[in-house]
Parts: structure tokens; sequence; C-alpha cells
């Protein structure tokens, strides 16, 4: 019997870094909903009472930028200055210009030449099937506790918990498959009148047992708030970029990344469509019982239409050849840039709920149209399976 164990962690909305890919989020939202052609690679920077907006925008449309920037951190819930940033008081300062003619003229559909890569790179998806979702336990687990450590804080349920948090989850595997969950990690912005007892016990037992269930024992040890006191947080604590948690916002670690950041990107860069797409192709694979596990590799030029390559790697759990599932993918799903955005209908207001708890695994949403299974039976019919 083969045992190994595999942690991956989640943050909240309200961590710092995830605050400035919100906010570039729903900064692209607001211009995609007004022009769904517009280019747009956004990032944002915050720290102590002040966020700095900066990146390269070609649009028609007019969006009110330190607006939206407050918006957005009210929404997360930063809206008292105890907190280290208030939406009402903070400072908001904007550096913008158009994308680079350079890159324009290479993603750029004309009359006589179809829409190209708006980079080179290469991007990954990945699926496993020891979820529902089809996606890893451990990121899974720790969304979810991020998710009921919002939960509790914005419905009043602990109403000591402010926005800034973080979840830690270890799985041990027997033979490839999770058993049950030997550490957790947490840790959460507080305020200073609750004592280190309460919060143990409140986060045990309005977090952790009631997300956590069945994979928790009496053997499972626990690590809340370890230092012993977090009371200052967010931005006041550390500064947040856009793009600093991408294994957060992938596969948590479990599946490779080709290192670009999704939020703030319109669909046109394949940072984003193209590992949405990957994503999607993968979990069709498992969905469809060709393979347990799968990863699926997408590269491509800057300004070139159709990819440079297609990889697919099954882990030994394939029932058919790696490489004829390639060649599968590259005739059954539609991987240009512009196929890409259509098929996954992408030139909509959609991402700033994809900037926190994760890109991958909600299929329960249908505008993560990424998430679907409607390729199951085409891949099914190709190989002849039932």
């Amino acid at each position: 019997m083969k045992k190994f164990r595999f942690t991956s962690e989640s943050v909240t909305e309200g961590h710092p870094d995830k605050i400035c890919d919100q906010i570039s989020d729903a900064i692209l939202d607001e211009i995609i909903a007004k022009d769904p052609d517009a280019r747009v690679a956004c990032e944002a920077l915050t720290t102590t009472g002040m966020v700095l907006v900066v990146g390269e925008i070609s649009t028609t449309c007019y969006v009110d930028i330190p607006q939206v920037v407050r918006n957005t951190l009210d929404y997360i819930g930063y809206n008292n200055p105890d907190f280290g940033i208030d939406a009402k008081t903070c400072a908001v300062i904007t550096s913008i210009h158009e994308q680079s003619e350079n890159i324009a003229i290479g993603v750029t559909e004309t009359n006589d030449k179809e829409q190209g890569a708006g980079d080179q790179g290469m991007m990954f998806g990945f699926a496993i099937d020891e979820t529902p979702e089809l996606m890893p336990l451990p990121i899974s687990l720790a969304h979810r506790l991020t998710r009921r450590l919002a939960e509790v804080r914005k419905k009043g349920i602990l109403n000591w918990v402010r926005p800034d948090g973080k979840a830690q989850v270890t799985v041990e595997y027997e033979d490839g498959e999770p058993k049950w969950v030997p550490s957790v990690v947490i840790a959460v912005h507080h305020n200073p009148e609750v004592s280190h007892k309460q919060i143990v016990d409140d986060i045990k037992n309005y977090v952790i047992y009631p997300v956590l269930g069945e994979y928790v024992s009496k053997e499972t040890k626990f690590y809340i708030n370890a230092t012993g006191i977090f009371t200052i947080g967010g931005p006041q604590a550390d500064s947040g970029v856009t793009g600093r948690k991408i294994i957060v916002d992938t596969y948590g670690g479990m599946g490779r990344h080709g290192g670009g950041a999704f939020s703030g990107k319109d669909p046109s860069k394949v940072d984003r469509s193209a590992s949405y797409m990957a994503r999607h192709i993968a979990k069709n694979i498992v969905a469809s019982g060709l393979a347990k596990k799968c990863e699926v590799q997408l590269a491509y030029s800057i300004g070139i239409a159709n990819p440079v390559s297609v990889f697919v790697d099954t882990f030994g759990t394939g029932e058919v050849d790696e490489q004829k599932l390639a060649k599968a993918v590259m005739e059954i799903f539609p991987l240009k840039p512009a196929q890409i955005i259509k098929y996954l209908n992408l030139k909509r207001p959609i991402y700033l709920k994809t900037a926190a708890y994760g890109h991958f695994g909600r299929e329960n949403d249908e505008d993560f149209t990424w998430e679907k299974r409607n390729m199951v039976e085409k891949l099914k019919d190709y190989f002849g399976v039932n």
C-alpha cells in the first residue's frame, strides 16, 4: 500500500492579492459589458489605505475606474478604517494607456487575417475523478473552507471575523485514493476583543466541522491562528498584487501551470481563454471515462491562430493511447483564439466572480462554460466506446 500526503491552500476574497484580482476583473467586467471587443490588461496593487491600478486598455467606452475600485472593496467588506483600507476614504491612483500597436496588429481580426493569439506561452488544464466536479480534493476542500470563512462573516454568524484569511488542507492518499485529512491550517483576521480560545472553538465548530465532516477524525491536527493573534490584516499587513495566487486559482499545485495569471485579462489573452479551454478538454476526457486523471497542454505563438502544440497526459490511467487522444482533441475541440472565445462565450462580464475561490470546479454556475461536459458524447463516439 502506497501512502502520500498532498497539501493545497486557498485564500478568502479579503486576502490582499485576491483584492487585487477582484479589482482587475471588476474593471474588466465594467468594460466588456459596454465594449465586448475591448482589449484589457489591467493590474492592481494595494497597500495600507491605497490602491494603484495600471495597465493597457483599448476601448470605445468610459469606465470610472476609481469608483469600480471602491465598489469592489465595499463588496468584499473593506468598509472600515480599522481593517487597513476603507472603500470610502482610500486613495486610488490610475496609470492606464492603450494596448501596444505591435501586439494589436497580431491579435486583431481583419478581412484577410484571422485573430491570432495575444501572446506566446503554454497553458494547462487538469481534471481528476476524485471529486464530483472532477477537481483535486485538497484544493476543493480548501476553497470550501475559505468560502465558509466569508459566509460566517457576511451573515454575522461570527461577528469577530474580518475579511482577510487563508486555509490549507492536507489530504492523505492510499494507492492514489483520498482517504482523510490529517491536518488543517486556518488563518483568520479578527477583531482585537475576541480571545484565542474562542477563535479556535468557533472556527472548529462553525467552519471546519461543517465543511470537512467525514474527512476529519480525532487524529486530525488543527492549526488555527498559530501565532496566536491576527488583528492586523488585509493590505495593512501585506501588500497585494494581481496575479500572485495562480495556484489557488487553478488546481492547488496538483496540476501544472504555464505561469500566466488570469485576472484583468480580456479573453483575447490565451493565458486566460486557452487555460479555460484546456480545463474544459481535460474535464470532458475524464467525464467520458477515457481517463481517471488528465492534463492537457496547449501552446501558442503571438499572432498565430493555431496552437503550436497540443499535449495530453493521462498518467497511466487512460483507456486509449495519449497520441490518439491529442489527435482527437485537435479534431473535436475549437482551439484557435477566436473559436475558443465564441465556443465558451467569453465576451461577457462574468469575470469578477472567477477572481475568488478558484476558476475551476464551479459547474453549478452556468457562466463557467468551461465546466460543461457537453463534449463527452463526441469523445465517446470518436473512440467507439459506450
